[in-house]
């Protein structure tokens, strides 16, 4: 935005003064109370002002020749609504129908009174909130009605230009409208038919970036209704403001708890750069694609953009693991892999606990690291590659580490490769019944072997209960995995994911691809490190940059809505992720799908074409979108793209808009 612009901004419209215009009177209220206003209204008005279309904006200013009252109310309209007369207009049209007398057009048989009269209808419409001056001058918005007088000392109006910019663009604090820190999303519409809507000049519609930082966002409509698109003009803004700072959180090593507090400095700017991670289902923003002209938005943010793919592609960094390195992270994912799997010594298996102890001189690290060996024979066998020079370290028995295995003697605390790790819990696996074992059976009173230890053994052995034939699939059931594990990780992918998002860079996480529980836990595993990275610094004083999370296909990762569990991370952003500069946007098709917790804690709502009355009724309950869901049913055509009912944190109210295209050059 140019200086002109925004020093034109400084002077704010007076609406007091350049509102009241004749051309756009519309009506005057015959009923008014703290909620709804009803107007009188006729058809030449209508006419005259470019018509009314269901949510316009209009306003009824208090005009009485004592009093000087610098007030008006900002009105929605709803629909129709019965006038005291209708039925004496009803009644008298019915006797011109009988006489067959022509009612309507240039050849209409009506009297001059009679067709006036007959034009005149009622309009029923929402009040919004009041604007006025306050003791210093300056024009303040209450979204409420703290005095209401005499409906017939209102007259309604129809804002349009610089006027209605002002309203829809209205925050707290007079910021002037499209300033620095606003970026423009798209202008305003009211209707799907836009005959009379080239009567005035296009409104934009501005959003301010801060709306988003540390906020829950959502964003709902049928496929193809344009939700990706406005996701991206959101990426776009936030962007654009995070490029204004100067620090990453990275380069303040140390910071004060007074500093800490503050996130934005004096001109409305985070004070450090914004990262932002998007969970990509579809592969749109990591890939170029027909429907942004041929660009993503990688493409266009391509120096700060890192890209992941849970498969090998050009360009893209691996979501892998290296499995022998990063144990529980890897069991992990073979958990999820095998969470269906109904065999006992499966369920058996996946219950072991590998989660290294804290303490490395206890007796439960000492059987960790046991288990920890037995879990690496198992990765061996099923063929995963094994880093070079990897061994294994544990403590074993000097009784059995001294028996002859294989013509060899294996000290397994002094670390040993995985085929002698093999060989030696093979041989514990077939000789439950050597002295040794029996001894210390009889000595302990519980056996030498687990039950997570044995658990791990039947899985490389094959074998039920460590006797008989090798008949269980065992370790072959790890086979599919092999395509996630990596021996060339030199740290785990989530450990640099945070750096990247510290930094104030993009981070696209390519889902479009692979297999979707491997999907989900690689999504779940993201997600937790990012909030306990972004926990502790907070714990420990330590500065937070707002990190923004973009989930598309949100139902394909969130909890569904009867889902009562809070402990799960997607809840937890939502709940506890303001405190830690996390924001949260997500759109999917139905307002159904995603859990109540999630709904309640979100601030900014974009919605777009709903197709049928159950999520109409969910929507219903948030904010005042009960008076826009006759539009959001109706056929939503090609045209209607982008078209959304928008309500951020700092509007008051929603705001009907068409979002802009997202192109490679943008919009401010």
């Amino acid at each position: 935005m140019s200086l002109t612009q925004e020093l034109k901004n400084l002077a704010m419209v007076d609406i007091f003064s350049e509102a009241k215009k004749a051309d756009l009177f519309i009506g005057r209220p015959y009923y008014l109370d703290f909620d709804k206003a009803y107007l009188l209204i006729t058809d030449a008005w209508k006419e005259k002002v470019g018509g009314i279309p269901q949510g316009t904006f209009l306003l009824a200013f208090y005009e009485n020749e004592n009093d000087d009252v610098d007030e008006c109310l900002l009105l929605r309209a709803i629909k129709p609504a019965k006038l005291p007369t209708d039925n004496d207009v009803i009644a008298s049209m019915v006797e011109y129908y009988k006489d067959n007398l022509k009612t309507s057009g240039k050849k209409s048989q009506l009297d001059d009174f009679t067709k006036y009269t007959f034009s005149f209808s009622g309009l029923e419409c929402r009040i919004l909130g009041t604007f006025y001056r306050d003791k210093d001058k300056k024009i303040q918005f209450g979204a409420d009605v703290e005095n209401y007088y005499s409906a017939h000392n209102y007259v309604a109006y129809k804002p349009v230009g610089d006027i209605l910019e002002m309203i829809v663009n209205f925050r707290d604090g007079n910021t002037s409208i499209g300033c620095s820190t606003d970026y423009r999303i798209g202008k305003i519409r009211y209707s799907s038919s836009r005959r009379f809507q080239d009567k005035h000049p296009d409104v934009p519609v501005y959003v301010s970036p801060s709306d988003f930082l540390g906020k829950r966002t959502a964003l709902f409509g049928m496929t193809r209704t344009g939700k990706s698109n406005t996701v991206k003009k959101v990426i776009e803004a936030t962007t654009e403001i995070s490029n204004k700072a100067t620090n990453t959180c990275i380069d303040a090593s140390a910071v004060s708890a007074t500093d800490n507090v503050k996130q934005f400095k004096d001109d409305g700017t985070p004070k450090y750069k914004v990262g932002q991670i998007i969970f990509d289902m579809n592969g749109e923003y990591a890939n170029a694609n027909l429907q942004d002209e041929g660009t993503a938005i990688f493409e266009k943010y391509s120096q700060i953009t890192t890209r992941y793919s849970v498969l090998d592609k050009p360009d893209f960094k691996v979501l892998k693991v290296n499995f022998y390195n990063e144990i529980s992270v890897g069991f992990e994912l073979i958990c999820s892999l095998l969470a269906d799997e109904t065999g006992d010594y499966i369920k058996s298996f996946t219950a072991v606990d590998l989660e290294e102890p804290v303490d490395k001189f206890s007796s439960a690290h000492i059987r960790w690291a046991r288990k920890s060996a037995v879990y690496q024979c198992c990765l061996k066998m099923a063929g995963f590659t094994v880093p070079n020079n990897h061994k294994v370290k544990f403590k074993g028995n000097k009784d059995i580490n001294n028996r002859i295995i294989d013509g060899r003697t294996i000290d397994p605390s002094t670390g040993i490769s995985l085929d002698d790790a093999i060989a030696f819990w093979t041989w514990v696996a077939e000789n439950q019944d050597d002295q040794f074992f029996v001894n210390y059976h009889s000595k302990n009173g519980h056996d030498w072997i687990d039950e997570d230890l044995k658990a791990l053994l039947v899985f490389l052995t094959r074998k039920r209960n460590l006797t008989g034939s090798a008949s269980l699939t065992g370790y072959r059931k790890l086979v599919p995995l092999k395509d996630y594990h990596t021996v060339q990780s030199d740290s785990p992918f989530e450990v640099d994911i945070v750096e990247q998002l510290r930094k104030g860079n993009i981070v696209i996480i390519d889902l479009s691809q692979g297999d979707p529980v491997i999907q989900q836990t690689f999504a779940d595993k993201i997600c937790l490190s990012v909030f306990r990275n972004s926990m502790d610094n907070f714990v420990n004083n330590r500065p937070n940059n707002f990190i923004q999370f973009y989930f598309e296909e949100a139902h394909n990762l969130f909890p569904k809505k009867d889902d009562k569990d809070l402990s799960g991370i997607y809840n937890r952003i939502a709940k506890e992720g303001a405190k830690l500069n996390i924001g949260l946007i997500y759109a999917t098709q139905e307002v159904s799908s995603i859990s109540s917790n999630i709904l309640k804690n979100t601030q900014n709502w974009f919605i777009a074409h709903l197709n049928n009355e159950d999520e109409l009724k969910e929507i219903k309950k948030f904010y005042d979108f009960a008076d826009f869901c006759d539009s959001l049913i109706r056929y939503s055509s090609g045209s209607d793209k982008g078209f959304i009912r928008m309500k951020t944190y700092s509007n008051a109210f929603i705001v009907p808009v068409q979002i802009d295209r997202f192109t490679a050059q943008g919009d401010r």
